[in-house]
């Protein structure tokens, strides 16, 4: 039997009774993930457990590999069941993993099933599992509906032509799929190849002519339009650090020029370009009322075979050191300074950056949104129960909780949306013993009430993005 009970996690009867009573049946307002928009244009239906739970989770192939599994039963062409059968010998190894309370969780909530996976118990949970993806209950669109997700909002190129986001809008899914706008390949003026390449399809998808720097500064733009009229609110970024070298357009313009031209930009100079696109977008963001998504900190294709042979978003990443305070300092303040800070929402990826993160956004509050600029969910190797109870405590201790607009997937898997459960649980238990340590009163409809509106009334409030509440 698994360990995966109906109070899992939560240590205490006040911890149970915030759970079960304010926490538990809100529906999920996932405004960050990575899943395929033709996926859920498509409605696909997963053959097997293989497909729906290992395919692309660089999270699993990462402990394989230390578990010693090879690459052809990671990412290689090792038949669907052989790589499910490497990752059920390695699950026993992940003990206080948080893979290990994933992936019980996910087989229940799912499949219903109720027992440890090993390799004596693959065979059995690989059948049970793949039976039950057969009914339209475990497509794209049933899991949705399954979890009760009331908005998702996918992770997409300027030079998308978001067609799968017509098609779900034109179909009868309940959920409403957003795009949000995320332009980090517009700043690669480093590798004037690839920055050429999309530059042209840029031009293609807009129609607009980027021969100069205004015709791409108005092709961004043309872009920016689109996604709102489909609905988009928000826009996403993914930095080592902001960018806060800022310098004219004239100067943009020759930098520009230069990298058209095939000439890589120096660091220097692409910091310089990457700044001024930087407060550009962040005008348009202002201008919609939407919100910018600042993800921070992720040292990214550490291990060059990898990335040579496999690309990008494999495994090869990690948790970065870069100086933050300065540089996030300055792109806000010059934000603000040009009247244009729209609503921010910054994550970080190393933990030692979450009290500059935490303060610093608390600088920029204005009194015009409640929690306007937020210490994002704990992101990617923090979003774990010691990462999520760091990130509740540290914002508890600069900012207001209360206004937190909660947990996100950032995942590519139809597989992930027990972690919002896992958050659940964590925040409601971290509450709970604060009541029994005497530090909170025992005022359930208060606390609850809290509770409530971080795992869902919060984001509802905060992003502009129609729908209706999933009951």
């Amino acid at each position: 039997m698994t360990f995966i009970t109906e109070d899992f996690l939560l240590r205490s009867e006040e911890a149970r009774e915030l759970y079960h009573n304010y926490a538990k049946d809100e529906p999920i307002f996932d405004y960050h993930c990575h899943l395929p928009p033709q996926e859920v244009a498509d409605n696909r239906q997963f053959n097997n457990l293989h497909e729906i739970w290992l395919e692309g989770d660089h999270y699993k192939w990462r402990l394989m590999r230390a578990n010693g599994v090879a690459e052809k039963y990671c990412t290689g062409d090792a038949s669907p069941k052989e790589k499910f059968m490497a990752w059920a010998r390695t699950v026993p190894q992940t003990l206080r993993s948080p893979l290990y309370h994933w992936s019980h969780l996910e087989l229940q909530r799912y499949f219903d099933i109720d027992e440890l996976l090993s390799e004596d118990t693959a065979d059995r949970i690989w059948d049970s599992a793949n039976e039950k993806l057969k009914s339209p209950e475990f497509s794209a669109h049933g899991i949705l509906e399954k979890f009760r997700v009331a908005v998702v909002c996918t992770t997409d190129d300027p030079t998308d032509t978001l067609d799968h986001h017509k098609k779900i809008a034109q179909s009868d899914l309940s959920t409403k799929i957003y795009p949000a706008f995320r332009p980090d390949k517009s700043l690669t003026v480093d590798s004037p190849e690839f920055f050429n390449t999309w530059v042209n399809k840029l031009e293609k998808v807009s129609g607009i002519d980027c021969t100069v720097f205004t015709g791409f500064l108005d092709a961004l733009r043309q872009r920016h339009d689109f996604f709102h009229s489909l609905g988009g609110r928000l826009s996403d970024h993914g930095l080592e650090q902001c960018y806060a070298d800022f310098c004219s357009e004239k100067e943009a313009a020759a930098i520009y020029d230069s990298a058209r031209k095939g000439d890589a930009a120096d660091p220097v100079n692409k910091g310089k370009i990457a700044a001024f696109l930087m407060v550009y977008f962040g005008r348009l963001d202002a201008e919609k009322g939407w919100t910018k998504q600042l993800h921070l900190g992720a040292l990214r294709n550490n291990n060059t075979r990898l990335f040579r042979e496999l690309g990008p978003d494999v495994g090869g990443d990690s948790v970065g050191d870069f100086s933050q305070a300065i540089p996030l300092s300055r792109y806000l303040d010059r934000l603000e300074s040009d009247n244009c800070l729209p609503k921010i929402i910054v994550y970080n990826n190393n933990p030692g950056d979450n009290y500059i993160l935490a303060t610093l956004i608390g600088s920029f509050q204005d009194g015009t949104v409640p929690g306007k600029l937020q210490f994002g969910a704990p992101w990617w190797y923090l979003d774990q129960k010691e990462g999520l109870e760091q990130q509740f405590n540290d914002l508890s201790n600069t900012g207001l909780l209360s206004r937190f607009v909660g947990m996100i997937t950032d995942s590519r898997s139809f597989m992930s949306y027990p972690r919002h459960e896992y958050f659940r649980r964590v925040l409601c238990n971290l509450i709970g013993s604060d009541i029994v340590n005497g530090e909170l009163p025992r005022d359930i409809p208060l606390l609850g009430a809290m509770v409530k509106n971080i795992c869902f009334d919060n984001a509802a409030n905060y992003f502009n993005l129609d729908f209706k509440k999933r009951v």
